[in-house]
């Protein structure tokens, strides 16, 4: 679990995220979501220890990490898997040393163990035959899974995820949702989702935070979302008319 306390965060004297108080679970799919400028990236970064926060506390499992010190930080590192917008895997590097990368750095585990380990993370991911292949030579879709096994694969106990539709046509998105819910529920990570893709709200958003000009907007899940009478945040998750007619299908079913 982590916990977010009175989060306070300026750059230059300008206020980007104000007193933000939320709770992401274990075993969730938490998803941070609002416009562009909303504070959503700011929050993600100040979370993962890249920005320095003005005031306030993040607890990772009742830890402060205000408090940790550096080595104590180290360790939090090594417990965090991170899923980058555009999956950032080595051009150079196969999917299998993709995959090993974070275990050579981080662990003193032998080739045969690492490459144990990281056939087992491409089996959960279900790729198949693409060991030995380059990013360039397998789709996008594929991409984004070996950044998710790359992910997984030193077993985290927090799962980041920047943006991991971007690029992907629907059904791709839809299957790469699939997939980090069933992770974050097969291996109880604490997972927190930056997206803009309101498929993956309805789909796993177990958990969905709405930021507002760096304000909590709203907070609640999925299935809360439909009869919130917060106008901003239906204005901004029913923006398309597609969405509109699922929202008004669903309140007819419930008045029946």
């Amino acid at each position: 679990m982590i916990l977010v306390e009175n989060l306070h965060k300026t750059f230059d004297g300008t206020p980007v995220l104000n007193n933000i108080s939320t709770s992401f679970d274990n075993g969730k799919t938490n998803l941070i979501i609002g416009q562009s400028g909303s504070g959503k990236t700011v929050l993600l970064k100040c979370i993962l220890g890249l920005f320095g926060i003005d005031s306030g506390n993040i607890f990772f499992d009742d830890k402060s990490f205000q408090k940790m010190s550096v080595n104590e930080r180290s360790i939090l590192r090594r417990e965090i898997g991170m899923v980058f917008q555009g999956s950032a895997l080595f051009d150079s590097m196969t999917v299998e040393q993709n995959i090993m990368f974070p275990m050579q750095m981080l662990t003193k585990k032998s080739v045969e163990e690492m490459q144990d380990r990281a056939n087992e993370v491409i089996d959960r991911v279900n790729l198949v035959n693409a060991n030995k292949k380059l990013p360039s030579e397998i789709s996008g879709g594929m991409q984004k899974r070996v950044a998710i096994a790359r992910a997984i694969v030193m077993n985290p106990k927090y799962l980041f995820c920047d943006e991991p539709n971007s690029g992907l046509d629907p059904k791709t998105s839809t299957i790469i949702d699939n997939l980090i819910q069933e992770i974050t529920k097969e291996y109880q990570i604490t997972t927190i989702i930056n997206t803009h893709d309101m498929n993956s709200v309805m789909e796993i958003g177990e958990k969905v935070l709405f930021l507002e000009n760096g304000n909590k907007g709203w907070e609640g899940s999925n299935t809360e979302v439909f009869d919130t009478e917060n106008e901003t945040v239906s204005n901004f998750i029913y923006s398309s008319n597609l969405f509109k007619k699922v929202r008004g299908v669903y309140q007819q079913e419930n008045k029946r």
